[in-house]
């Protein structure tokens, strides 16, 4: 869970307060939630806001081709669709849908944007604040935002030379790369919360989230300085589940305002995320001639399929090609 949950009634009347209670009893991720959630809400809308039990195979159907051939999604973002109507049906009112017989979304190759090692220093170089420490780690270590985000300190490994990403995509937990050029960084970084940590202590505050049932398990882990957020808010904010007043971590959001200002302060055009970090990590990987397979556990790739989309953004390509003009 990278964020506090929105609140629900314990005996919920309204369909999305059923389905997102349904979901927290099944101990899905707040990112699942919030996609299935979202794409359930297309559907009942897409149907003039029919109620969905009023609709079975054929409504998924046409909604789902509509996505395929008009909206032109991709396959993978058709599946996820299906996937949580599915889940509603299944979960929610107990019907299973049969055999579906929509149009399948055409499949589409997209080449990952990728900056070059000078454009990356220069882009992070532009940044400022814990906004730029975020973009050192996601361009040094190849993890996703949401789990730069959700590093505590005691993810940051410093004698193993380690960083581990807890709950990353899939709910899996894996280690990447420590870089050296980072790790004075690193620790000033950490010797900030700490002394952070003991004025809101003494403010009576201190209490980072934890997952329910490492809170249940480890009752005193929450007040500890271990568990506090590597890139914390700057304010303590109430925790609008538990109503507890807590610091939660850096919003995305910040970092995402700060690429765009890096971006245009270095006159860099080309289009910049988050995201673009981690690829450019991966393709930094290939040209210094790694392996696929290491490069996929670094990443947390559950297929090499999708590691294998770097091997098409080397300057060189992956058959040596030269052009004509060399």
């Amino acid at each position: 869970m990278k964020e506090p949950r929105p609140p629900i009634p314990d005996n919920p009347l309204r369909l999305m307060d059923t389905i997102r209670k349904s979901i927290r009893e099944q101990h899905l991720a707040y990112t699942t939630e919030q996609t299935y959630i979202h794409w359930i809400r297309n559907f009942i809308r897409f149907h003039n806001k029919r109620h969905p039990q009023e609709m079975g195979a054929k409504e998924v159907d046409e909604y789902l081709s509509w996505l395929g051939v008009h909206r032109q999604v991709s396959p993978a973002t058709q599946a996820i669709a299906l996937n949580s109507i599915v889940y509603m049906y299944r979960h929610i009112f107990a019907a299973e849908l049969g055999a579906l017989n929509f149009h399948r979304a055409r499949p589409k190759r997209r080449v990952p944007q990728v900056l070059s090692h000078e454009e990356a220093l220069a882009l992070i170089d532009a940044m400022r604040g814990l906004p730029q420490l975020a973009a050192r780690l996601m361009y040094g270590t190849g993890v996703r935002a949401a789990e730069c985000l959700s590093l505590r300190i005691k993810d940051i490994d410093f004698s193993m030379g380690e960083i581990v990403v807890r709950q990353g995509k899939g709910g899996k937990d894996r280690r990447t790369v420590l870089p050296e050029s980072i790790i004075d960084e690193l620790k000033r970084q950490i010797e900030r919360v700490k002394i952070q940590h003991i004025s809101d202590c003494a403010q009576g505050y201190g209490e980072v989230y934890i997952p329910p049932a490492l809170a249940r398990k480890y009752p005193q882990a929450q007040h500890e300085t271990a568990w506090q957020f590597l890139l914390p808010s700057s304010r303590i904010a109430q925790d609008p589940v538990s109503k507890i007043m807590r610091r939660h971590h850096l919003h995305a959001s910040r970092i995402g305002k700060a690429i765009t200002k890096a971006r245009r302060t270095i006159s860099l055009h080309k289009p910049v995320t988050s995201h673009t970090f981690r690829h450019s990590f991966a393709t930094r990987l290939l040209e210094q001639g790694y392996d696929l397979r290491t490069i996929q556990e670094l990443l947390g790739h559950s297929d090499i399929k999708t590691t294998e989309i770097y091997t098409h953004v080397l300057n060189k390509g992956v058959r040596g090609v030269r052009g004509p003009l060399g």
